[in-house]
Formats: C-alpha cells, structure tokens, sequence
C-alpha cells in the first residue's frame, strides 16, 4: 500500500473534500433538476404570473445563475476553511520528513 494512503491526515482530508464536492454540485445540479422537475410536471405552476409580465417559470430560470455563482463561493469559502488547512498540514508534515522517507502521491519514489 503506498505511503500516502496511510498518512494519518489523509482520510481526513478526502472526506473533507468528497463532502464539499457533493455539497456544491448538489445544490448547483439540484435546483436545475428542480426546475426542469417544475417544468415537466407542473407546467401550470410556472405559467403563473409573479409580476408583470414576470412568470414563475422565467423567475426560477434567471435565479439559476445566481444559485450556481453562491454554491461556487460557498464551495471556495468552504475550502479555504476546511480543506485548505488540511491539505497545508499535510504538505509541511511531507516536508519535514526525510528525504529518503518521503513518497509522492502517485506512490513512485522519485
């Protein structure tokens, strides 16, 4: 088994990032699944006029761009707090061994 999968750190570090992964491409994916859900299914409810000429449908259309541009600044947000500092212990913990000890991530000794 090559050494980087047995850092202490790692598991971490993969679940940390699998989680905020998942976390922004759910809420990006899923508010389009919602509305393409809405409008297969439920025509009707989009028709409805919110303001104007403003349906509900065109509403939820153009609150898709903004949905995506938060889930990519939580997803930013979210790694600079959690998977950053994680990654950089585990760079300056790499860096403190010796150099005959070390192993890179593709697991050849280099």
């Amino acid at each position: 088994m090559p050494h980087h999968r047995s850092s202490p750190g790692i598991p971490q570090l993969r679940t940390a990032y699998r989680l905020l992964r998942r976390t922004a491409t759910f809420t990006a994916l899923g508010y389009f699944v919602l509305f393409l859900v809405l409008s297969a299914y439920a025509p009707g409810a989009l028709d409805r006029p919110v303001s104007g000429g403003l349906t509900a449908g065109l509403l939820l259309g153009l609150c898709q761009l903004p949905v995506t541009l938060g889930a990519i600044a939580v997803y930013e947000w979210t790694a600079r707090r959690t998977v950053d500092p994680l990654a950089a212990a585990l760079r300056l913990q790499a860096s403190r061994q010796p150099p005959h000890t070390r192993r890179h991530t593709d697991g050849a000794a280099r």
